[in-house]
This record gives structure tokens, sequence and C-alpha cells, in this order.
């Protein structure tokens, strides 16, 4: 018996990632080998091998897509291959790791060439020991003998950034900063945290010592048996992260902006839904009213104007400001959130906002690069010279070119929306729905639900109603399947059903992504048909929301929801719909989790 060790890791480190180790634990099972696969993904490395797990292994086998660091294993015997390759045939990969197998020695560590750094510097002030920082690691490295890339992250923005093959090929990775840096592009590398002080001081210094006390960013500070199997939540978050991944950089920007507007907008949108309800409590039937100005003074009034003009007031600026912000960094933060609030004065609204935002953080990010000035005086570009003459150029575009046409535009849309016929609403419901579930968090989903969260400041409250309720859906329906339809599931998805329907009543639909990982041709055309009923139903039902997320706990709030007792029939029919069509077009699973496949019918004895 052989006891060998394995790394299995794909780009997005999802579905390959854990199919390729179960398929490695099976195959050594039956072969009767132990196994300890350890996974790295976008959930971060799982069931991380230890010095003594190596140590003790009579073979390593490498499946993997992505680069892996095999310093670790210097003079283990290892088996390179796909992810692919370990799903399609795992037993001829755990023959070649056994005794008498045809694995290679690793090479020594010190055969790899000279250790590659990468490394981030940041100060809270971005200028100074950000830069002498930088150059002390990149000076203390070519002492050293090693090539290092530093990435300065200042406030003109970042300089000399990291790309993924720099980060792909990096044997070490030292930040040195004084603020908090993102590190999950560094997941599963060997990574030392530190000062710009001692950087400044002594770079060589730094590197020797993040050598000796550098950790795998990400593993787990434990293994254990549960740690191969991230919970479902983790799973789906991670999934609806590799679904973003790779996406133009236009809609990364417009998704920054999204993602910071979203807490005013709900926080804005339930305060309103309160108010609406302690005025209806108050006034009976005309507190539906009591944004006017004869409830002036009462708690209800008090908080519509929170909502109303306190959070809806600040979300265009918000939105406009974060996507200059991803696009020029923190410069382009003021002449954004400026630009959007003239978009507030001018009547062009969300669109107006983010045309200021993409406007402010392209002629920043230009300013940046095309104003020159020694190093003595780069303070003043981000203090000074950027924010005035990018806000001078946004707002005099704002004010005299563009806001007026955009106003007319949005003017049109919204007076086309709110003039829809039962028919002509119910066929939008169902687009809408049909995005929601097509990738389910990725950027089909996220663009009918930024349409519809815009259109709040605008008044129209139908396409956020079939947004939610289509959005709802597919983890409804896949929790519903897997107690309905057991037999079509593995007893992991059973399990993850539960997790599922939290998820799904909570307006997650990202719940339902691990479930269309494993079987997207039948899991996808499912959900989208059960979510294009529930939109369609909501809009052509006439229901309104005024909360835009919140889930089910939202209809508990009075008046949150027009016409509530439709907007139930639209969630519950699209989500018996998805559950109907699981049924019929999933196969059942036998109880290894394999399609059951009938058996060919005997050949016929000639003598017979």
């Amino acid at each position: 018996m052989a006891h060998i060790v394995a790394v299995t890791a794909c780009p997005t480190g999802i579905a390959h990632t854990f199919m390729a180790a179960e398929a490695l634990r099976r195959a050594a099972q039956a072969a009767g080998h132990t196994v300890r696969v350890e996974t790295q993904g976008s959930v971060g490395t799982q069931d991380a091998l230890s010095a003594a797990d190596i140590a003790a292994a009579d073979a390593v086998i490498l499946a993997a897509d992505v680069n892996i660091d095999e310093s670790r294993f210097a003079g283990k015997t290892v088996v390179r291959a796909s992810t692919q390759d370990a799903i399609r045939d795992a037993a001829a990969l755990i023959g070649r790791a056994a005794p008498g197998g045809t694995a290679t020695p690793a090479a020594p560590a010190a055969a790899s060439g000279p250790l590659h750094v990468v490394g981030i510097t940041a100060c809270p002030t971005g200028i100074a020991h950000t830069f002498m920082a930088a150059e002390g690691l990149e000076g203390g490295a070519k002492k050293l003998g090693y090539t290092a890339k530093i990435e300065t992250q200042g406030s003109v923005g970042a300089g000399n950034t990291l790309t993924p093959e720099d980060i792909r090929r990096a044997d070490l990775v030292v930040i040195a900063a004084d603020t908090n840096v993102d590190l999950s592009r560094f997941t599963g590398k060997r990574v030392y945290v530190t000062g710009t002080k001692p950087a400044i001081k002594d770079g060589s210094e730094v590197i020797r010592t993040a050598q000796a006390q550098a950790t795998v960013h990400g593993a787990s500070a434990t293994g254990g048996a549960d740690a191969s199997s991230p919970d479902f939540v983790a799973q789906a978050a991670a999934a609806k992260a590799s679904k973003n991944a790779g996406v133009p950089p236009f809609y990364k920007h417009l998704m920054t902006g999204v993602s910071h507007m979203l807490p005013f907008v709900v926080a804005g949108g339930l305060l309103i839904a309160i108010a609406f309800a302690i005025g209806s409590f108050q006034f009976g039937d005309q507190g539906i009213f009591i944004y006017e100005d004869k409830y002036a003074g009462t708690l209800g009034n008090t908080l519509f104007k929170i909502g109303a003009n306190g959070a809806f007031g600040l979300f265009v600026p918000v939105l406009a400001g974060y996507i200059a912000f991803s696009i020029a960094d923190r410069p382009g933060l003021a002449p954004g959130m400026i630009g959007g609030f003239l978009a507030g004065l001018t009547g062009s609204g969300f669109l107006g906002g983010i045309i200021a935002g993409f406007l402010a953080g392209y002629i920043v990010l230009w300013l940046t690069r095309s104003i020159k000035l020694p190093r003595t005086l780069e303070g003043l570009k981000p203090t000074l010279l950027l924010p005035l003459l990018g806000t001078l150029a946004v707002g005099l575009l704002m004010m005299f070119v563009i806001g007026k046409p955009v106003a007319a535009a949005l003017t049109g849309l919204t007076t086309w929306l709110q003039g829809l016929g039962n028919t002509s609403a119910g066929l939008l419901g169902a687009l809408l729905g049909a995005m929601m579930a097509f990738d389910m968090g990725g950027p089909i989903n996220k663009a009918a639900y930024t349409f519809s969260t815009g259109l709040l400041g605008a008044k129209v409250y139908g396409p956020i109603a079939a947004t939610m309720a289509a959005g709802m859906t597919p983890p409804l329906a896949l929790f519903l399947a897997t107690l309905v339809f057991k037999n079509r599931f593995t007893k992991d998805e059973v399990e993850a059903g539960k997790a599922a329907g939290v998820l799904g009543i909570s307006f997650i639909t990202e719940g339902a992504i691990p479930f269309a990982a494993r079987d997207p041709l039948r899991v996808i055309p499912s959900l989208m048909v059960g979510s294009a009923a529930a939109g369609a139903i909501s809009m052509a039902a006439g229901c309104l929301l005024r909360a835009p997320h919140g889930g089910i706990f939202v209809l508990f709030i009075p008046n949150a929801v027009t016409n509530l007792p439709m907007y139930v029939v639209a969630i519950l029919a699209g989500t018996v719909i998805s559950t109907v069509m699981l049924g019929v077009l999933k196969k059942p699973l036998d109880a290894d989790g394999l399609p059951i496949v009938k058996n060919a019918p005997q050949a016929v004895n000639a003598a017979d």
C-alpha cells in the first residue's frame, strides 16, 4: 500500500478542482492506497498538506491547470497532469504514483533558478514611503541575486502593476505596507507582510526574513476531514467571483460603482417602506402619502425624508464616484462624486451618473499620466491638481453637454415603462427574469439588477419587483427539487439544497451556482424558465417593490410590496416550474452519484 499526497487546482478553483480531488480519492481507495489531497482555488487552500504529510509520502500527484509551487516537494517522485486527466482517468495517475509506476523525481528547489520576488508597497499618504520601500525591496533583491517586481499603491493610483503572469511566476510575495492591502490575488502563494520602514532600512534583510517566515496565503489553519469540503455558502461566494473574472474592464468599473451604491439603495428603500408602514398604521389608507408636507414632523414623514432625500440622494454620486475610483484610484473619487451630484441636479439620474463616473475616471487617469512633476512636488497632484482639473472638466461637460440630453432620455424611458400594458409588462418581466437566472450573479444578472435598481430614483418600482422574484426562484427551486427528486442529486447536493433554500429566501441567487456548475445543460435552462415565469407574472400583475433587497423578509413590511398576493404567487409559480423541469431533465443517480444506465439487451445465443 502506497501513501500518496496530491494537489489539485484549476483557474476558477471550483468545479474541476474538487472533481479532480474526489476522483483521486476514489481511485486510491479502490487500488488499496491512501491519498491526502490539497485543493487550491478561489475559496483558498483547503486541507493543506503539512510538512509531515509530504515527508511521509511515497509520491506526489500534481493535477493542476495553473502553476503550482513545487519547492516543498523537492526530492519526491512527482506525477504531473491536468485536472481533466484526473477526472477522466484517476486510476492511471494513481498507478503511475504507486511503487513501480512512471513518476519522476522532482528537481531540487535550487535548480529552479533565481528567486522571483513580487511585492506591494503602500503608506497612508501614498507618496514618499511607498516609493522608498519599493526601491529598498528592488535593491535588496538585486543584491541577493534575485529578480523583483514591486507594485506601488500610492495616492495617484497603482504603479508598476503586477499582472496575473507576474504573480503566477512568483516564488515569494512581500507586502511592505502601512495600510490595508487586498491579498486575494496571492491565494496559494507564500506571502510575508511587514511595514514600509523595514523595507526602506534594509530590503535584502526583509527578503531573507520573508524566505524563512512566509506562509501560504489562504491555507486552512488546520486540516481535518472536513477541510476538503468547503461549506456551501463559501462555494457559492467563490463561484460568484469566478463568474465575474475575465470580464471587460468596463463591466468591472461599473460593478465597483454598483457594489458601493447598493447599501445606500437598500437602506433608503427599506426606510421608505417602513415610513409607508408607519403612515398606514397612523393615518389608514391615506398614510401611503406620508411624503406629503401635511405629514411633516411625523415619524413616518421623517423616515421617508431620511430614505428618499438622504440615502437615495447619495446613491448616484456614490455610483459615479466609485466608477471613477475603479478607473483612476483615489484621485478619481472627488470628480466622480461631484459629477454624480450634478447628474442629480440636471435630472439625468443614474444614467447620467454612470456617464459622469466613466468621464471622471478616464479624464483623471489621463491627467495622472500626462502631468509630470519633480518627485518633491508629486504631493501636489493628488491633493490639488487632479481634483481641481478633473472636477472642472467633468462639471462643465455635465452642465453644458451631457446633462440635458440624458435627462430627456431618462424621462422618455420612465414614461414608456409607466405606460406599459399587461402584455408588454409581462414580456419585459420575463426578459428580466431570464437574465437573472442565466448566469446567477454574473454580468447578465447584474445588468438586469442594475437597470431595475437605477429606476428607483425615477419612482419606477415594477422592474425591481420582477428581478427580486426571479432572483429568489433559482435557489428556492433547487431546495425544493432536492426534497422532491432526491434521486436526481448526490448526497452532498441534497445537503447543500438546505443552504440554497436559505440563500433563496434571502434573495441571493448565487446559491444556485454550485448546482449549475455540475450540470449546466440541464440546470440553467430549468432555472431560466422558472425565473422568466416569475418575472412575467410579477410585472403583468402590476406588483411594485420599494425595497430593492431583503428577499422574503421585506414582504412582511406593510406597503413595501404592492399587490402582495400576486407577488407571492409569482415566486411560488416560478419555483414550482423550475422544480418540475429539474425533475424531468436531470437523470436518476446511483449510490455513487453516477447516472443510472440501463443494461443493454443480452445477445441471443445463435444455437437458440
